[in-house]
């Protein structure tokens, strides 16, 4: 491993630790053939103190997924269920992606926002089933332009915080193959989705159910609920008026900006 010392606005916080035995399954990153950096979001690597990485170190974390200095020290690919397309699916999970890093914005003395390293074509998980868990490099680029446009139209976005070639020949149906591969890194508020109640809700697990609503409600808090909502003081009512407020206010930013989502299921 070639690190380099962090400055003080790295602040490391692996918050999914607390829930991870029910939540998600440890997995290992592909060995691509090639790293060959893309795109990298100085920008946003400054925010979260990875701005001083050299490329060399950023190949390192975000091309062969090193652990970044106390942080996760294995990736984990999240278990979920979801409705995709009005269909209720309980055989689902990150199949081509997993949680890479947790930390927090504004530096250690601030306390900032906690926001997660997620990945895109990062290799097969226990959830890819007959895909081969690769992104094509046109889909990062997409991804890319996508974000920068929704953040520059002020729309409460995941960041693309990193592209990399690396190196193999894909066969997909939906453009010309083969065509060049690629793992995209995304900087986001939370991995956590809907789905991951719906997986615990459908299994009976009420006790995890309780431990996740409480650990959502802890590290993204938000307003509370009407004084006249019924259970407002409940923990899972509270949560629940957080997350319909949020998500309402997320698609209609969408349609304000002109842009089509496309998939936005519970998943």
């Amino acid at each position: 491993m070639r690190s380099e010392p962090q400055p003080a606005d790295y602040a490391p916080d692996t918050a999914i630790s607390d829930v991870a035995q029910f939540l998600a399954d440890p997995v290992t990153a592909a060995q691509f053939p090639r790293h060959v950096l893309r795109f990298r979001n100085d920008r946003w690597a400054s925010a979260v103190g990875l701005g001083q990485l050299t490329d060399e170190c950023w190949l390192d974390h975000f091309g062969r997924f090193t652990p970044l200095p106390g942080n996760l020290p294995q990736p984990l690919a999240l278990r979920y269920h979801g409705h995709q397309f009005r269909v209720y699916n309980p055989d689902i999970g990150d199949g081509r992606g997993f949680l890479f890093a947790q930390l927090r914005d504004g530096g250690k003395d601030h306390g900032g926002r906690l926001l997660d390293l997620g990945t895109k074509g990062s290799g097969r998980t226990p959830y890819s089933r007959t895909a081969d868990g690769r992104l094509t490099l046109k889909g990062a680029v997409r991804e890319i332009l996508a974000t920068e446009m929704l953040e520059a139209l002020g729309v409460y976005t995941s960041k693309t915080f990193s592209v990399v070639e690396t190196g193999e020949a894909l066969m997909r149906g939906d453009e010309p193959s083969p065509t060049r591969s690629a793992v995209l890194v995304r900087l986001s508020h939370s991995h956590v989705r809907v789905g991951s109640f719906q997986r615990l809700m459908a299994l009976g697990e009420h006790d995890h159910l309780a431990q996740l609503v409480d650990y959502c409600l802890a590290r993204y808090p938000g307003p509370p609920p009407p004084e006249d909502a019924p259970g407002r003081d409940q923990p899972a009512v509270i949560l629940l008026h957080q997350v319909a407020e949020r998500l309402a206010d997320l698609a209609a930013s969408y349609m304000v900006a002109g842009f089509v989502h496309g998939v936005l299921n519970t998943d």
